[in-house]
Formats: C-alpha cells, structure tokens, sequence
C-alpha cells in the first residue's frame, strides 16, 4: 500500500486539477449529444429503409451509441496525455527518470485521471439526458442486476486496455522526432477497429473477426455491447477473458519496451 502512495497522490493531483475546466466539458458535452442525435438519426433512416438486413437491432444501435458518446474520453484513443508527449521531445523526461517512482506506473495514473476526469464531466448529463429523449432515440438501460456486473467489469478491462495501449504509443515517442504522425494515425487505425465510427457488428464477417480479436475489440466495443445486451451468454464470458488476455499482453509488452527504451535514451543540454 506504501508503495502505490505516490501514484495515488499523482492520480488525485490531475484528477482535481482537470476538474477545473468545466467550461471546455461543457463544450464537449454539447459536440458529444450533436454527434450521438446525428448518428442515432442517421441510423434511423437506414433503419427504416430496410429493417430487417441489419446485424443489431435499433434499439441495441442507439444504446450503443450514447453511451460511446457519454464515455469518449474514457475510450477513444486520441485523448492523449499530451504532457508525455512534451517531456520526451523536451527532454524534460530527465526529471521524470530521476523521480523515485516507476515510469510506467507514473503514465498509468496521469492517463488514468485525465481520462475519468473528463469522462465524469460529461457522460453523467449527457446520459440523463439521453434517458428522457423520446422514443426511439432514448438510451435503453439493462434491468438484469449480472449484466449490469459484467459491463461494469468489462469497463475496467476495456479502460486497462485503452491505457496500456496508449502506453505503447508514449514509448514509441522515444525513437521519433516528431511524435504527431505516428499518435494520429495509430488513433484513426485503433478507434475505426474498435467500433468509434461504426459498431463492429456492422463489419464484414472476416474483418469482424479480426477487429474482434485484435485489442481494439477489447476496448470500447465489449462493454459496449453488453450493456446494450447485443451479448448474450457465454459470448460475454468469452469477450471479458479476451479483454483480461489482453491487458496482461499489453503491460507486459509496454514494460518491457519501456525498459529497453530507458535504457537508450540520451538527453543533450544543461
């Protein structure tokens, strides 16, 4: 417990300080109900043109996209810790190195409580708000006590997954001079697979199976689907131990690099 201090100190630090700006999670809370009414009603009409040729029911595709647009900063990949990025191409990561704390554990908590933080400014209204809007474009919540339990575990899996990715991308950082190609792109290729544009049951059956089986199906696309009680079964069973398989993969794969990028790294200046 002594050794998790520092980092849960950290972790209230930005959570507190990114609070703070409720103006721009305002904003944002605006954009994320434009987008979500524009897309709901989007669906509705391809709905309405040929009802039966569609892999989820709409009710399912409008749970689905609320709450994707209540839990944008928990998921999508492009909400950087922008900070990182900064200290490395600064070099200021040499203060970092000289802390007595962990790197990697470090990044976790900074990530971590910019993502929550961000997310609880925005996704409790725009939720009740989704919640009242009339039929059938409101948000439809689960009654069943168990899938309320898996969504909420696969929330925590699929949060540790989005982290631990993002870590990768931070590491890569250490053998670019540049770091803004390669985050844009990695976020783009990662938030299309992991059902951000359009949900992966929309997919062709092979490109389906792959997205679904590579990390992004373990992000926002698992607890999605459970809440919204597309999954059934053994299916969720099956989507949470793929989502544990991988967060163990990540973090073991994000250490190692990690070590083997700290140990190259050379700072220039005085």
């Amino acid at each position: 417990m002594i050794y998790l201090k520092p980092y849960q100190a950290l972790f209230r630090i930005r959570f507190i300080n990114s609070l703070q700006y409720r103006f721009a999670a305002f904003a944002g809370l605006l954009t994320q109900f434009a987008w979500g009414l524009m897309y709901v009603l989007a669906f509705l009409a391809f709905y309405r043109s040929n009802p039966a040729n569609f892999p989820m029911s709409f009710s399912h595709t409008v749970t689905y996209i609320w709450l994707q647009q209540a839990f944008v900063a928990l998921f999508f990949l492009w909400f950087y810790e922008n900070s990182i990025f900064e200290s490395i191409e600064t070099g200021s990561i040499a203060y970092e190195l000289a802390r007595p704390v962990d790197l990697y554990g470090f990044w976790i908590s900074l990530t971590a409580a910019n993502r929550l933080s961000r997310t609880l400014l925005r996704a409790v209204p725009l939720i009740a708000i989704a919640l009242f809007l009339p039929h059938p474009l409101r948000l439809i919540v689960p009654t069943e006590l168990i899938r309320w339990g898996f969504f909420l575990l696969s929330m925590i899996l699929a949060l540790g997954v989005v982290i631990s990715f993002s870590l990768l991308v931070y590491i890569s950082a250490f053998y670019t001079i540049n770091s803004s190609g390669v985050r844009l792109l990695v976020a783009i290729f990662a938030d299309f697979l992991s059902g951000a544009y359009i949900p992966l049951p929309f997919f062709p059956g092979s490109i389906r199976t792959v997205a679904e089986l590579l990390p992004f199906g373990s992000m926002q696309n698992m607890p999605l689907l459970i809440f919204s009680g597309y999954l059934q079964g053994t299916a969720i069973l099956r989507g949470i131990g793929l989502q544990a398989m991988w967060l163990v993969i990540l973090v073991v794969i994000g250490r190692l690099w990690m070590k083997r990028a700290i140990s190259r790294v050379v700072v220039q200046g005085g």
